[in-house]
């Protein structure tokens, strides 16, 4: 089972469509039972960070999902906030502490040259960095969609997957490390680029024997 957790503060219903879409059925749940009995994870959000977190923390859901990813070592997706929630800390609004599976501070954009905007709304080309399973060696360079004011700062660079340029920075807008993966981005959004990476990384899954990609 494919669990895409519900911290009740984000729009599931687009993320759900373009996983189906490929093929994967994709339950969406806040079921502490149902979290521990998964598969693999989707963490999709939207809003500020000490929202999400709060979420999850009211849900009883936060060892939980840490024991399955680290202890279980089951594959985990961030998205947008998703992602960020993977880090140790933010400051988005204050300190709080996160998910703890990234290794990494989420602070703000904080752009010097003329023309870039927080938050940062848009289509941006992603640069691949090292060979991953979301960007493989061999991908071509893509836009995606991004709406986002933070960005996670990763301790070390190793699991940073891809980046976008924003004013003069490469800046983090994919991450990967063994079972921990995140996109800043929307690849919900992000039409046929982003219905690949969704693509490569179920695929991952089926390799392991997770999962079952059906005909899409």
């Amino acid at each position: 089972m494919i669990a895409m957790i519900d911290t009740g503060i984000s729009n599931l219903s687009s993320v759900k469509h373009a996983i189906e879409r490929i093929g994967i059925p994709v339950h969406t749940s806040a079921n502490k039972a149902e979290v521990v009995k998964a598969d693999a994870l989707v963490l999709p959000g939207v809003g500020a960070f000490g929202e999400g977190i709060g979420a999850l923390r009211k849900k009883g859901l936060i060892e939980p999902i840490r024991d399955r990813v680290l202890k279980d070592r089951v594959p985990i997706l961030g998205i947008c906030l998703g992602m960020q929630l993977l880090a140790t800390t933010s400051e988005e609004h204050g300190r709080h502490d996160g998910l703890g599976l990234i290794a990494g501070h989420v602070t703000r954009l904080a752009p010097t040259e003329p023309g870039f905007c927080v938050p940062n709304i848009g289509w941006c080309d992603v640069d691949p960095g090292r060979d991953s399973v979301l960007f493989p060696k061999d991908a071509e360079r893509r836009a995606f969609y991004h709406v986002h004011s933070y960005y996670l700062d990763c301790a070390d660079a190793k699991d940073v997957a891809a980046t976008i340029e924003y004013s003069g920075k490469n800046v983090p807008v994919a991450v990967e490390r063994e079972n921990v993966f995140g996109t800043q981005f929307h690849p919900e959004k992000s039409q046929d680029a982003g219905l690949d990476l969704l693509q490569r990384f179920f695929m991952h899954l089926q390799d392991q024997g997770r999962v079952r990609i059906e005909a899409a």
